[in-house]
């Protein structure tokens, strides 16, 4: 046989031979040192456990109020201090629109200029917004003895904007020169609005008349009958607040990770406070500076090697809602996507001493339950004990998860962002009756904290930083998609049931639950190609490992709903967000077009989470 090769009977031509050349000596490659071995997760625990103490608590006392000489020597304190354990520190401005507190109430018995109806209670934003659909004309809030136990003459902190960041700016980022046309928040009241003291309280209802209230409305104040007015009895409220254009930093801190770098965790902390605000901004800025420490000691001296980034971040302006969080969230909306994989909130992480409360995405359920099994309970005298097992009870998602509500400062994060988040807190029974005046100090939280501060203040922080540090640590984010299940099926079952209650006996084309259905089945079913994935892959493989956890960061975002916008719908989230995109909206509509509508809507961004959960294109599972 021809040696010659033949392919298809065209004969190749003949090989020519090359001169040889005399092969040169080369000297013994020397093998690259051999990779650092990462830390086992115990050892990563035990160090950290050794190294965080919320004893520096002391540290930190200023006027903080947010654009103060305090707030910004504050936040110099957090630069400085991430410079020196070389973190790579900057900060992040804005200018924004904050009321300064330069304003009075004004009553009068008869002859006023104007005429008010005003309702009294211990009201705030959400209330304050229900009650405006009655028809009242101005609400002032102010503390009833019933429910705070301190002197009639103090004064008690907060605002009523139904939403978070600068109001006079929604949806976009208030940095300096920012050319926007004049808006203001949907979430501002439409009505006045004004803190007062429980003694100008007591003032005016005496000078109210008319018959008595119900019985499951009367306060503390015993030298007053509580009355409902009438007339002959007018009230003027003349509010004087004004808006200053005030600057404010948020600053920053970054410990890189060494495989995916581009993917991070933040850890942040309100700085500023009305009044003293230990519990409000102290402790958690003492407990971000803390675990900011310790890693990087950890990193520097002990070999430990993150494979993910981890970011920590020192708010301003939190007291007015969110303001400095909430701008970073919209003026790097793009920057954050998919990169920032969870937010961790240090804010009023010790506000009491006989249980632990959590807030959190779905996603983040099943971390915590694993971390507080693994930090000891700093509760009452029984220290053997994990934290899990003091306070888990039968139900460990009835005895410790609470509704994330809108002043959580992990809120936008979740519902603006789509970034799992999650808030965490020692309580008492009775709810801390000092947040929000300038009684927040750290005589009254070691008084209500049974004088276990410190080792309470620890615990928080050992269970928000070993979280963190699991999301960092694993292969594979530690982010548990099975979680979003019940919540989805739920609400499913419910608008179900709701759409037949509204077609029962009417012609209803095309208002089903059937398609919505069938987009929770494609969820469910790509969670678990998605578990199925990761038994048959190697995580030792940093591109296949990238690959999936690219999928499960999407999950989160990709529950915002697409068919709003961020400017006039902010919270977007269809489980989460407030607005007649989402899921429980749909349970409060009789209008059969405006009920279709929301159905395909919300269809079809449950069914595109479930795609970008599923991951390419060609691997989707799309029945609709």
């Amino acid at each position: 046989m021809n040696q010659e090769a033949q392919i298809d009977g065209v004969q190749s031509p003949p090989v020519q031979s090359l001169p040889v050349q005399p092969t040169p000596v080369q000297p013994t490659p020397v093998p690259p040192p051999p990779e650092q071995p990462s830390l086992s997760w115990k050892s990563i625990t035990n160090l950290l456990t050794c190294s965080v103490s919320a004893r520096s608590c002391l540290q930190f006392q200023y006027d903080q109020t947010a654009g103060s000489d305090g707030d910004v020597i504050l936040a110099n304190n957090v630069f400085n201090n991430f410079k020196i354990w070389e973190m790579n520190p900057w900060t992040d401005v804005h200018y924004v629109q904050l009321q300064k507190p330069d304003r009075y109430v004004d009553f009068w018995e008869g002859g006023v200029r104007e005429r008010f109806s005003v309702n009294l209670r211990d009201l705030f934003a959400l209330q304050v917004a229900n009650v405006a659909e009655m028809g009242v004309s101005a609400v002032l809030i102010y503390p009833d003895p019933d429910d705070y136990k301190f002197d009639r003459n103090t004064e008690l902190y907060g605002h009523v904007h139904l939403g978070s960041g600068d109001p006079y700016t929604p949806g976009f980022p208030s940095f300096n020169h920012t050319q926007f046309p004049p808006t203001e928040s949907s979430g501002l009241p439409t009505v006045l609005a004004q803190s007062i003291t429980a003694a100008t309280a007591a003032q005016i209802m005496k000078a109210i008349g008319g018959a008595n209230v119900p019985s499951s409305f009367r306060g503390g104040l015993d030298d007053v009958t509580y009355r409902i007015g009438g007339a002959g009895v007018n009230v003027t409220v003349e509010v004087n607040n004004v808006l200053q254009n005030t600057e404010i930093h948020n600053v920053f801190g970054v410990i890189k990770g060494f495989v995916e770098p581009d993917h991070y965790v933040v850890l942040g902390a309100q700085r500023d406070s009305w009044g003293p605000g230990f519990a409000k901004a102290m402790v958690g800025t003492t407990l971000l500076m803390e675990l900011a420490r310790s890693v990087y000691e950890m990193v520097e001296k002990d070999g430990f090697r993150p494979r993910r980034s981890m970011v920590f971040a020192s708010w301003s302006a939190g007291e007015f809602g969110s303001v400095g969080a909430t701008e970073w969230l919209e003026g790097y909306m793009s920057s954050l996507d998919r990169r920032a994989f969870t937010y961790i909130s240090l804010d009023g992480v010790v506000t009491g001493h006989g249980a632990f409360k959590a807030s959190a995405s779905p996603l983040l359920v099943s971390l915590l339950a694993t971390t507080m099994q693994e930090v000891k309970n700093p509760i009452g005298s029984d220290m053997s004990k994990s934290l899990y097992d003091k306070v888990s009870g039968a139900n460990f998602e009835a005895s410790v998860l609470e509704p994330m509500q809108m002043e959580d400062a992990a809120y936008p994060f979740l519902a603006f962002s789509g970034i799992p988040s999650i808030s965490l807190r020692f309580v008492s029974r009775d709810v801390y009756p000092y947040y929000g005046t300038a009684l927040d100090n750290i005589d009254h939280l070691g008084v209500t904290t049974n004088q276990r501060l410190d080792s309470l203040a620890t615990a928080a922080g050992l269970v928000a930083g070993q979280m963190a540090l699991r999301l960092v640590h694993d292969h594979v984010l530690n982010l548990d998609v099975r979680r979003y299940i019940t919540p989805i099926s739920q609400a499913v079952v419910k608008i179900n049931k709701r759409l037949k209650q509204v077609t029962e006996g009417r012609s209803a084309e095309g208002l089903s639950a059937n398609w919505l259905i069938m987009a929770r089945g494609s969820y469910i079913r790509a969670t678990s190609d998605l578990n199925e994935d990761i038994q048959n892959t190697d995580l030792t493989d940093s591109l296949a490992c990238h690959k999936i956890n690219e999928r499960i960061m999407r999950v989160e975002h990709n529950l915002l709903s697409p068919f709003v916008s961020p400017k006039d719908v902010p919270f977007r989230h269809v489980l989460f967000g407030h607005g007649s995109h989402t899921l429980d909206a749909m349970l409060e509509g009789t209008d059969k077009d405006v009920l279709r509508t929301q159905l395909a809507l919300t269809t079809w961004t449950l069914q595109g989470c479930a795609n970008a959960l599923a991951g390419d294109i060609w691997e989707l599972d799309n029945q609709i």
